[in-house]
């Protein structure tokens, strides 16, 4: 998929959780194929994916192991990147995990363990960029959220709360932090068959239930996803935020 060119974007200081995977994968790829400097941090060695970048992009991303649920880690990490290519200025924060669960088997073990992932680190990331990001004069910050929510799906509800709560969060942050020049939009994606998809919950049956329920009879990948998201962090959307983008083949309606 060819993307636009967003000249902003270049040499822009971005960082993305869990962007050596999934969707984030391909996000990296997208911000360094625009020239940005780009560092992501993530739980398994990404040393491999670093060297595809470098031979695909010319560009090598910045990788840093560790782990999103632990603030001071992911802190680190974010004062990190900033040390080696400049105060971010476009987060993406991208990292969830939608493990299913039955609503009556939680436990508060995997309550924390599920809404650690899924929002507690997003407000975190959020707050610690927005500090940078007002010392600079400017900022722009892409939050994942998903369509899950706002069908009501079962089977996942700390995700879908979760997600909604990303949606409030991020409204709430625009607006406190639109005088500093500070925007924030959710993107919203439909059912993007990653890999992890793909093998954990990609039966025939679901996929064709929930084609069927898309007005664009195609399946999302990653990819499609990629340039939403760039239109997202660059200056092509500079009088964007509190907004949630839906990108789902057409399965929400919102408005």
């Amino acid at each position: 998929m060819t993307a636009p060119n967003y000249p902003d974007l270049k040499d822009a200081s971005v960082f993305i959780t869990g962007g050596g995977s999934g969707i984030g994968a391909n996000l990296t790829e997208g911000f360094l194929h625009q020239g940005a400097k780009v560092a992501f941090i993530g739980r398994s060695d990404a040393s491999a994916f670093v060297a595809d970048m470098a031979d695909a992009t010319g560009n090598t991303p910045l990788f840093i192991q560790g782990d999103i649920t632990d603030i001071t880690q992911l802190r680190a990490a974010m004062d990190l990147a900033s040390t080696t290519h400049g105060p971010i200025t476009r987060l993406v924060n991208n990292a969830a995990n939608d493990q299913r669960h039955a609503s009556l088997d939680v436990d508060e073990a995997f309550y924390d363990w599920s809404t650690s992932i899924n929002f507690k680190a997003y407000f975190f990331a959020c707050q610690h960029a927005i500090r940078t990001m007002k010392s600079v004069g400017y900022g722009h910050i892409v939050n994942f959220s998903s369509i899950s929510y706002m069908m009501g799906n079962a089977g996942y509800a700390l995700y879908t709360a979760s997600n909604s709560a990303i949606n409030g969060m991020t409204r709430s942050l625009a607006r406190e932090f639109g005088p500093d020049n500070i925007r924030l939009n959710c993107l919203a994606p439909g059912w993007v068959l990653t890999q992890k998809q793909l093998n954990k919950w990609a039966d025939p049956d679901s996929l064709a239930a929930h084609l069927d329920r898309q007005c664009l009879k195609e399946h999302l990948t990653p990819d499609d996803i990629v340039n939403p998201t760039l239109f997202l962090a660059s200056e092509a959307s500079r009088m964007m935020t509190g907004q949630a983008m839906v990108v789902d083949g057409g399965v929400v309606v919102t408005g």
